[in-house]
């Protein structure tokens, strides 16, 4: 398995926008809108590929000198469990830190909170709805 940045609007950031409507959107009834999309191009993209094929992504967008959130976490469903998330969080964490952020937050979806405790982030909100679905802030200390 490769991880790697990827560029906004190359072939590979359309293959993460189609993972990421088939897992995250397209199941709460939802879509992405093209001001959305062209918001990404500022953010740090990144994916997991066998191949050609991605298996998984996720994105981190600054918020401040400090402190970097990560977006848009996505694993093919048959591939959820096998080390693909926890690989991507390592990638993104080593590369936050390596950009001299601090702090990784992030809206936790309530059902996958225990996935990133394991990763040592901690919940630092109460329950929230977002996108129609109840999840925390969680953080962590790069």
């Amino acid at each position: 398995m490769a991880l790697k940045i990827i560029d906004h609007g190359s072939n590979e950031y359309w293959q993460m926008v189609k993972l990421r409507d088939d897992i995250l959107r397209r199941p709460l009834g939802l879509g992405f809108t093209q001001q959305e999309l062209e918001k990404e191009k500022d953010n740090m993209l990144i994916g997991a590929f066998e191949d050609d094929q991605m298996l998984g992504c996720c994105m981190l967008v600054e918020k401040n000198p400090e402190v970097v959130r990560l977006r848009q976490m996505a694993v093919l469903n048959d591939l959820q469990g096998k080390g693909i998330g926890r690989a991507l969080m390592n990638f993104a964490e080593n590369l936050a830190r390596d950009r001299g952020y601090k702090i990784l937050s992030m809206h936790a979806r309530k059902n996958v909170a225990g996935f990133y405790e394991k990763m040592g982030y901690k919940i630092a909100s109460d329950e929230f709805t977002e996108i129609t679905i109840p999840h925390y802030v969680m953080e962590k200390q790069l």
